[in-house]
């Protein structure tokens, strides 16, 4: 064989190896992206999509009170559905939902998605949250579709602090002092203006002549008193 032919074949061979080695890179690349996986846990069923689904606590260690289930749906198909219930199968803590208008049911649109948590958003609420999660953990959640049926999927619990401060659970305000000194001050005023009144309206008239009449007795009672 010439040397041009052998060259040749050298360079086709090398050829070959190159484009194996980048398939076989390829390939590799491939199955790890695949096996990466959201910070945030997502599920899906039929044409509901579950994306970013998270238990958030009070955000002080320690803090009592609701926890609430923060996530995004969406609806890929042509009919709307709606949430009919989010529950912890640990059965620790009942999730109470609420749409964004305030009344009725939470309803994913056609084609669309609904936002559960955060401000002007829907709510999940998880009555007694501090004893049913803890931070740290994977609490198991599922959404009841009403089409599709149960959604479920493992959901990191996290504190409100930082970029989850906004979605995190809200404490009810404590009740206002200021209902019980209404009390206290309404029947303070009222007698005391009467009492002022009737002491300066009436002795004013009818004294004045009475003194004149007996200036002598009433002097002389004063002092032995």
């Amino acid at each position: 064989m010439s040397r041009s032919l052998r060259r040749g074949a050298l360079a086709a061979t090398a050829v070959v190896f190159s484009i194996a080695s980048l398939a076989a890179c390829g390939a590799g690349q491939d199955a790890q992206t695949l096996q990466i996986k959201p910070d945030n846990a997502a599920a899906t069923k039929g044409e509901i999509e579950v994306q970013n689904a998270l238990v958030i606590t009070q955000g002080q260690k320690g803090e009592k009170g609701p926890a609430v289930v923060s996530a995004t749906l969406f609806n890929n198909g042509t009919t709307a559905q709606t949430l009919d219930g989010i529950t912890l199968p640990s059965g620790k803590g009942k999730v109470v939902l609420k749409p964004a208008e305030g009344s009725g049911k939470v309803t994913v649109p056609a084609l669309g998605s609904v936002v559960i948590g955060g401000k002007g958003n829907a709510s999940a609420v998880i009555e007694n949250g501090a004893a049913a999660v803890r931070d740290g953990e994977v609490q198991k959640v599922v959404f009841q579709l009403s089409s599709t049926g149960g959604v479920e999927l493992e959901a990191f619990v996290v504190p409100a602090t930082g970029m989850y401060a906004p979605y995190g659970p809200t404490v009810a305000p404590a009740a206002s002092p200021a209902a019980g000194a209404t009390p206290s001050g309404t029947p303070s005023g009222s007698p005391s203006g009467a009492a002022t009144g009737a002491a300066s309206g009436s002795p004013s008239g009818s004294p004045s002549g009475s003194a004149a009449g007996t200036p002598s007795g009433s002097p002389s009672h004063s002092a032995g008193h």
